[in-house]
């Protein structure tokens, strides 16, 4: 019996692993021998020149509004349907500051409701504790 237990511990062990125990060490893929490898080569001279003292350098404004057109390129044109759609919304009757006045408080562009509408309205102070209290 003692014998027994080692063996039927051993059994599951060698069947998990499998032929891989009995056939030895396989050699593995060569990831190098699948692409060749491209020759070195010297980058081309593009002579690039120091600048010159006392001439005018880029301002950083100019210099990020590079940098975004050089990450972005210009502004995509837009398709016929995004056309449509926008000239059927109105784009040419929005008024100019439209974006300005829907933020303010004043402007009520969606009926909030009592509640929200009282706490959206109450002032704001410096307490690190926020409470709110709504009647219904």
């Amino acid at each position: 019996m003692r014998k027994l237990i080692p063996a039927l511990l051993l059994l599951p062990a060698f069947g998990l692993g499998g032929c891989a125990m009995m056939k030895g060490r396989s050699a593995a893929p060569d990831e190098f021998a699948v692409v060749r490898n491209a020759p070195l080569i010297i980058p081309p001279d593009y002579t690039l020149t120091p600048p010159a003292a006392g001439t005018a350098s880029v301002s950083p404004s100019e210099a990020q509004s590079q940098a975004i057109e050089a990450l972005f390129g210009g502004p995509a044109p837009r398709s016929n349907a995004e056309t449509s759609l926008l000239e059927s919304a109105g784009r040419d009757r929005a008024s100019v500051g439209a974006k300005s006045s829907a933020g303010d408080p004043n402007t009520r562009i969606v009926d909030k409701g009592t509640v929200t509408a009282q706490i959206l309205a109450t002032a704001q102070g410096d307490s690190s504790v926020a409470t709110a209290r709504a009647s219904h």
